[in-house]
C-alpha cells in the first residue's frame, strides 16, 4: 500500500492552499459580515479550472480524478466555508447531474459554461416539507403541449439565484410512483426565486427558496429517462457526501491551524498555554482525528475513480467528518478562550460555518442509516 500522493496531487493541493491563503483569507472575514457572494473569487477560481475539475476537458472540465476534487474542496474550507460550498454545488449538485444523465444535446448546451464555470447550476432536492425523506417530494410536473408545467416549492438551494446562475435542475413528481429530474433555465416565467436566506454560517453563499407557479420548460429538458429521478438523486448525492466530507476535514484543519497558532502565542501563568497538558490533549486529538478523517475521505474517492461502489465509505467519511468538525470547533473555540466568543477572530466563524456539516447532504441521522443498510442491518 503507499500513501502518498502523486506528484499532481501534491501540485494541486499547494495550488489551492496558496490561493486560499493569498485571495480568500484577506476578505473572509468581510464576505461573512456583509453576506456578500464572491463573484470576483468564482472568476479567480474558474480561471484556475477548480469550478468543473472532474468534467473531461472536451466539455471545458478539468479532467481531473475525484481524488484531486477532494483535495481542492478541503483547502478551500481550511479557510472559508462559503467559497468551499459554492464550489461543490456547483460541481457536484448542480453540474455533474447533466454530465452522468444529460443527453448529447444537453451536454453541448449546459456544460462548457457550468464546466468552465462562466455560469452556475443548482440543485433543487429538499422542500419544505421533504427533506431527509426526499422522496416525499410534493413538487409536479406535468406535461402540456410538448412543454413541463412545474408547480411546486424547494428550500434551501445553494447557488440559485446569483447573477450568473444557469439553471437548477429539480426532482418533481410527473406521475403515480414517479419522480423525473428536470433542468429549469433561470428567468423562466412561473420561476420565482426568494431573496438570499439569512443563515448562522456559510454566510457568503447563496441560498434560496424556489417557487414554481405553472412554469413551462421544453419537454427536451426533461434529465434522463422518465421516472429515473429517485434513482438518479440518490446517485448524486453519494458523490456530494465525498465533497462534503471534504469540507469537514477542511473546517477541522483550519481550526486547529488557528488553535495550534494561538496556543503558541497565548501566554497565562509566565508560559504559552501550548505547554499546558490540557491544551496539548485537545490539539493532539484534533490531529489524530483529522488525520484519520482525511484517510477516509481520500478512500471514498479513490473507490469512486476506481469505479467501486463507493457509497458505504462516502457515508462513513461524511458521518465521521461532520462529527469531528464539530469537535473540533468546539475545541478550537475553547483554546481561544473569551477572544473566540468575538466575532473579529476567524475560529468564530468557522464555529457558525460548522453545524450545516451535520445537517446537509444527508444528516448525521441519514448518514447512519445509509450505513446500517450497506452493513445489513
Amino acid at each position: 500500500m503507499n500513501f502518498d500522493l502523486e506528484h499532481e496531487h501534491e501540485l494541486l493541493r499547494d495550488t489551492v492552499r496558496q490561493f486560499a491563503l493569498e485571495k480568500v483569507a484577506p476578505v473572509a472575514e468581510e464576505l461573512d459580515r456583509d453576506k456578500r457572494f464572491p463573484y470576483e473569487l468564482v472568476a479567480e477560481l474558474a480561471e484556475l479550472g477548480l469550478m468543473g475539475m472532474t468534467i473531461p476537458e472536451e466539455y471545458g472540465g478539468g479532467g481531473t480524478d475525484t481524488v484531486s476534487y477532494a483535495i481542492a474542496i478541503e483547502e478551500l474550507t481550511r479557510i472559508d466555508s462559503s467559497v468551499a460550498i459554492t464550489v461543490a454545488a456547483h460541481h457536484s449538485l448542480g453540474t455533474l447531474p447533466i454530465y452522468y444523465f444529460g443527453s448529447d444535446e444537453q451536454k453541448r448546451q449546459w456544460l462548457p459554461d457550468l464546466a468552465s464555470g462562466r455560469r452556475l447550476a443548482a440543485f433543487g432536492l429538499t422542500e419544505p416539507n421533504a427533506g431527509s425523506d426526499a422522496g416525499a417530494t410534493r413538487t409536479t410536473a406535468r406535461l402540456e403541449g410538448g412543454e413541463w408545467v412545474i408547480d411546486g416549492a424547494k428550500m434551501f438551494i445553494t447557488n440559485a439565484g446569483t447573477e450568473i446562475t444557469a439553471c437548477v435542475t429539480i426532482t418533481a413528481v410527473t406521475g403515480d410512483d414517479e419522480i423525473s429530474n428536470i433542468v429549469v433555465p433561470n428567468g423562466v416565467d412561473g420561476y420565482v426565486v426568494s431573496p438570499p436566506m439569512d443563515k448562522l454560517g456559510w454566510r457568503a453563499s447563496d441560498t434560496r427558496e424556489l417557487s414554481f407557479q405553472g412554469a413551462r420548460v421544453p419537454e427536451g429538458n426533461l434529465l434522463g429517462p422518465r421516472g429515473a429521478g429517485f434513482r438518479q438523486f440518490l446517485q448524486i448525492l453519494d458523490g456530494g457526501r465525498i465533497s462534503v466530507a471534504a469540507m469537514g476535514v477542511g473546517l477541522a484543519q483550519g481550526c486547529y491551524d488557528l488553535a495550534f497558532r494561538y496556543a503558541q502565542e497565548r501566554e497565562q501563568f509566565g508560559r504559552p498555554i501550548a505547554r499546558f497538558q490540557s491544551i496539548q490533549e485537545k490539539l493532539v486529538d484534533m490531529a489524530t482525528e483529522i488525520e484519520a478523517a482525511r484517510q477516509l475521505v481520500w478512500k471514498a474517492a479513490w473507490e469512486k475513480d476506481q469505479g467501486r461502489d463507493f457509497a458505504r465509505t462516502a457515508a462513513m467519511a461524511k458521518l465521521f467528518s461532520g462529527e469531528l468538525s464539530h469537535r473540533a470547533a468546539n475545541w478550537a473555540l475553547q483554546i481561544h478562550g473569551g477572544y473566540g466568543f468575538m466575532q473579529e477572530y476567524a475560529v468564530s466563524r468557522f464555529y457558525r460555518d460548522q453545524k450545516i456539516l451535520e445537517i446537509g447532504e444527508g444528516t448525521n441521522e441519514v448518514q447512519r442509516m445509509v450505513i446500517a443498510r450497506h452493513l445489513g442491518l
